[in-house]
C-alpha cells in the first residue's frame, strides 16, 4: 500500500443539521490532513436525508479551501446525472483553484432512487452512453486547440485526474480497457472485489495517463480506545444500512448497546457481509485486521470511511486509523 486516504459521506446525525455536518466535514479534512491521509473524497447522493454531501464539487471546494496540501476529490461524481461538459467545468474550475490537488471518481450509478433520478436528469435516454462520457469528459481535462468547437473553459488544459468507480466487473473492465486507476466501493459492496481486482490488473492496458495498474480498496473503520465502545459506535451505520436496505432512509442514528435487537435476523445478515471489508475495536484490534485486507487485495491504496454519530469520536476514530495505518505504508509496494 503506497497510500492512505478518506471517504467522507458528509452525514448528518439525528438531532442535527446539513450545516452541522457540512461544519464537521471542515473539520475532520483539516484533521485528515494532519494526520497523513493522502486523499480526500466526497461523494454524489441526492435525496438521503443522511448524506449533504448532494452539491459534490461545491463541497470539494469548500474542503480544498480549507486545508492546503491534501488530494480533494470526487468519489465519486454519477456522471449519468451530468453532461460530461459541466463536469469538466466544474472539475477544471476546481484544478485551477487548487492545482495538483483536484481527483475526479466517476461512477456509472444515479446515485439515488428512480424518482429522484429522473428529476435530475429530466430526460432520461434509455441507452448507456457512460462509456462514451468518460471518453469525452476526458477530452475536455487535454491540450486543445483554440479552434475546437466546444472546450471546458476552465477545464482544458488541466489534465484532472480521472478514476473509474465500481462494485461490480463493469468499473474494472472499462478502468483496464482506458487505462485508467480503479477505486472498488467494498466498504459497502464487496461480493465482486477479488475478482474485479484480477479482472483490471490482468486485463489493464497502458495509456497516456497510467503506465500500470493502480487499485483503491476501499474499507469501514471504527476505531476507539476500546473493543467495546467501537463497536457501540459503529451500530449507528449498521442502523443506518439497515433502514435504508428496508427503504426506510433517514439520518445517522444514534448509537445503542443491542443492535441486533433492532435489525431482523435476515435483514442483519446482508448488513454484516455489506460491511465485512472493515476494521472494528481498539487500535491492538484493527491493526490486523487492516492488515489481513491489505494481504488479501494487495491495493496499491486503501481508502477507509465510517457512519459515526458523534463528531468527537469519529475523528477520534479516524485519527486512530492514521496512526495505525502509517505504520502499515510501504511506498514501494
Amino acid at each position: 500500500m503506497k497510500h492512505f486516504s478518506l471517504l467522507d459521506l458528509s452525514p448528518v446525525p439525528e438531532g442535527q443539521t446539513a450545516g452541522d455536518a457540512l461544519r464537521n466535514t471542515v473539520d475532520l479534512a483539516r484533521l485528515a490532513e494532519k494526520a497523513g491521509y493522502h486523499r480526500y473524497w466526497l461523494a454524489e447522493h441526492h435525496n438521503m436525508p443522511g448524506i449533504a454531501s448532494a452539491a459534490t464539487a461545491v463541497v470539494i471546494g469548500h474542503v480544498a479551501g480549507a486545508t492546503s496540501t491534501m488530494r480533494v476529490g470526487a468519489g465519486g461524481i454519477m456522471l449519468p446525472n451530468h453532461a460530461p461538459l459541466m463536469v469538466a467545468e466544474s472539475f477544471g474550475t476546481l484544478a485551477t483553484l487548487y492545482p495538483d490537488r483536484i481527483d475526479l471518481g466517476l461512477g456509472r450509478a444515479p446515485g439515488t432512487d428512480m424518482a429522484t433520478a429522473r428529476a435530475l436528469r429530466r430526460h432520461m435516454s434509455p441507452e448507456d452512453t457512460f462509456v462514451q462520457d468518460v471518453q469525452e469528459l476526458i477530452g475536455y481535462f487535454d491540450d486543445m486547440p483554440e479552434n475546437a468547437p466546444v472546450r471546458a473553459i476552465p477545464g482544458v488544459g488541466t489534465k484532472v485526474p480521472v478514476w473509474i468507480l465500481g462494485s461490480s466487473l463493469y468499473g474494472a473492465q472499462l478502468a483496464a480497457m482506458l487505462g485508467l486507476p480503479y477505486a472498488f466501493a467494498s466498504h459497502f459492496a464487496p461480493a465482486m472485489l477479488d475478482q474485479a481486482i484480477e479482472i483490471y490488473r490482468s486485463s489493464f492496458r497502458p495509456s497516456a495517463i497510467l503506465s500500470k495498474p493502480h487499485v483503491m480498496v476501499a474499507a469501514g473503520v471504527c476505531a476507539a480506545e476500546t473493543d467495546a465502545q467501537a463497536y457501540f459506535l459503529r451500530s449507528s451505520q449498521m442502523l443506518a444500512f439497515a433502514r435504508l436496505r428496508t427503504g426506510k432512509p433517514g439520518k445517522l442514528p444514534l448509537p445503542i448497546e443491542n443492535v441486533e435487537s433492532e435489525i431482523p435476523p435476515a435483514v442483519m445478515d446482508g448488513v454484516q457481509h455489506a460491511l465485512s471489508v472493515s476494521a472494528v475495536g481498539a487500535p491492538e484490534t484493527i491493526k490486523p485486521q487492516l492488515q489481513a485486507i491489505l494481504d488479501r487485495y494487495k491495493p496499491d491504496e486503501l481508502i477507509v470511511t465510517a457512519m459515526i454519530h458523534d463528531h468527537k469520536a469519529r475523528l477520534a476514530s479516524f485519527e486512530i486509523a492514521a496512526d495505525v495505518l502509517s505504520g502499515l505504508v510501504s511506498p514501494d509496494a
